[in-house]
């Protein structure tokens, strides 16, 4: 799914566009008991629990793709009888009406789900009526051509609310609060089918995690029978070691800062495609050459790349370089420099040492206070020291 269709998801939670026509829920504890279910259709509730729980739902469709929001392609298997896609294809057709398909689900989850404390799942179940839209993208909502039919589950954390003390207007006193249990906003939780080009792709899930280095493979493997890909971190981990290996002793300042401004160039000219800008074997090892990477360090490429991060590895260009900052970093020191001005650092050997050299361009401030560069120094100075 793109940001667009994960937005148009999105703005289904709220008064004027709801459809959702049931919501389903299970309160378990810390020992993994279950506390409290219910079910009703999602219209009834009272319109400040709605609002509560719009949140929580937008929550779950939140954050980046490839780091909070995950793309998952189920396995040819998992859509056979018993299969994992199989089972939520039945779930979803059910209306969530279906009490023994609701405990099977709950079950999978509790005994999949590591969680120290209570936590409650939450499941709807909405039917939308996808709007046609004109060449320049208006609604036209007399002329659907489809529907949307598809399950929404979070895994939200329950916690005592914070001690303290609260005014009783009643009684024109301060007291102390009482403190109850409280629904956060989710942690995890999935949407299916996917809505890939506006329309229902029952071979595809959209998974959400709060936490993008803590994606909880077992869980999803168990419940969904899908793959995740590398997290972020492990993304940019997986680039900087392909990177290095690659470019051994050539892995310098200036080919690392070419690096930089090729994937900031290229950023920059997919900012407006709807998928985002994603590196293959080949692209990467395309931004290594253009980098100045000798040919000699790429005869070995397509190994290192097959070996460190796999043969049909994907890393997403936001995830492997930061193109906001350019940084430099050592034991004790650590440089930020606008992206579009690397060229104020370089490296130098002075008095036989390597040294980093930033150019003072403009005003120099120290702990906030203006201070004045270094003024040249005269050539008939340097005469007298000799």
């Amino acid at each position: 799914m793109t940001k667009k269709d994960i937005a148009e998801i999105k703005k289904l939670f709220s008064p004027k566009k709801c459809s959702i026509q049931r919501i389903c829920g299970c309160y378990v504890d810390g020992e993994k008991n279950k506390k409290a279910e219910f079910g009703q259709a999602f219209l009834s509730l009272p319109e400040e629990e709605m609002f509560k729980y719009f949140e929580i739902l937008k929550k779950n469709l939140s954050g980046s793709i490839g780091k909070n929001l995950m793309n998952l392609d189920f396995p040819l298997h998992s859509e056979e009888a018993g299969g994992t896609q199989e089972f939520l294809m039945r779930l979803r057709d059910s209306e969530l009406k279906d009490e023994t398909l609701l405990e099977e689900f709950y079950d999978k989850i509790i005994e999949n789900y590591e969680f120290v404390g209570n936590y409650l799942i939450l499941l709807i179940h909405d039917v939308y009526d996808v709007p046609g839209k004109t060449s320049d993208g208006i609604d036209m909502d007399d002329a659907s051509d489809e529907i949307y039919d598809y399950i929404l589950a979070c895994i939200c954390p329950v916690e005592l609310s914070k001690p303290g003390l609260s005014y009783n207007a009643e009684e024109n006193t301060f007291q102390n609060r009482v403190r109850d249990w409280v629904v956060g906003l989710p942690y995890t939780g999935f949407l299916f089918p996917a809505f890939n080009d506006r329309s229902t792709d029952i071979h595809s899930a959209l998974y959400y995690s709060k936490d993008g280095e803590e994606l909880r493979d077992g869980f999803v493997s168990e419940l969904l029978g899908c793959a995740l890909p590398l997290s972020a971190g492990g993304q940019k981990a997986t680039f900087q070691t392909i990177v290095e290996e690659v470019l051994g002793e050539k892995c310098d300042l200036e080919t690392v800062k070419n690096i930089h401004e090729k994937l900031t160039e290229m950023k920059e000219a997919t900012k407006e495609e709807p998928e985002p800008l994603v590196l293959a074997k080949n692209e990467m090892k395309a931004i290594l050459a253009d980098s100045g990477a000798p040919n000699d360090k790429l005869e070995h490429f397509d190994e290192q790349f097959v070996e460190t991060a796999g043969e049909t590895a994907a890393l997403l260009a936001a995830n492997v370089m930061s193109t906001k900052t350019f940084e430099v970093k050592t034991p004790d020191v650590v440089i930020k420099v606008k992206p579009e001005r690397t060229d104020l650092v370089e490296t130098r050997q002075i008095d036989g040492l390597p040294c980093l050299v930033i150019r003072l361009d403009g005003d120099v401030t120290v702990n906030g206070i203006a201070v004045r560069p270094l003024p040249a120094q005269d050539e008939d100075d340097d005469s007298e020291k000799d």
